[in-house]
């Protein structure tokens, strides 16, 4: 498998299960960054003026990313990893599918939440990587085996 683990962390829970996950399936890895990182009043989802919840309520907004510098072209399966937010992915994903040509490749969708599983996050995807096929994945929560995730991407056939 020739695979890219792409993943956008907030708070470094979604990080470390994106490292974990690139090496179970010896994949090149790469952090997506906002060109404006978040701080934890962005991230207060109790406050509805925050930064991140004027985001999730603008199904139009692209937060800009702090680089393009992407490997996708050189991968056919990527993994795509991002907290949940609203029971969808966070808005910089679309941006991140936007910046690049995603034809003909496999986009795998993973998660980390404190609660909520994927949701609708591969159909608020798809129109931004048209040509791509997206798929749900899995959460990947807690503590993970890197065995266990090993056969988990060996039996999704990319």
């Amino acid at each position: 498998m020739n695979a890219l683990v792409a993943y956008f962390s907030a708070t470094g829970t979604t990080a470390k299960a994106a490292k974990t996950l690139a090496s179970a399936v010896g994949g090149e890895l790469y952090e997506i960054k906002p060109a404006v990182p978040y701080t934890s009043a962005d991230l207060n989802w109790m406050d509805k003026s925050s930064r991140s919840s004027v985001e999730m309520k603008d199904a139009h907004s692209r937060p800009a990313l702090a680089d393009t510098d992407a490997p996708v072209g050189s991968h056919d399966a990527i993994f795509l990893g991002f907290p949940v937010w609203w029971y969808v992915a966070p808005t910089i994903l679309n941006t991140f599918l936007e910046a690049y040509d995603f034809s003909g490749k496999t986009i795998v969708l993973f998660a980390t939440s404190g609660g909520s599983g994927l949701g609708k996050s591969a159909v608020g995807l798809r129109s931004s990587a048209p040509g791509a096929k997206i798929v749900d994945g899995r959460m990947l929560n807690g503590r993970l085996n890197e065995a266990e995730l090993k056969a988990w991407a060996e039996g999704l056939k990319l």
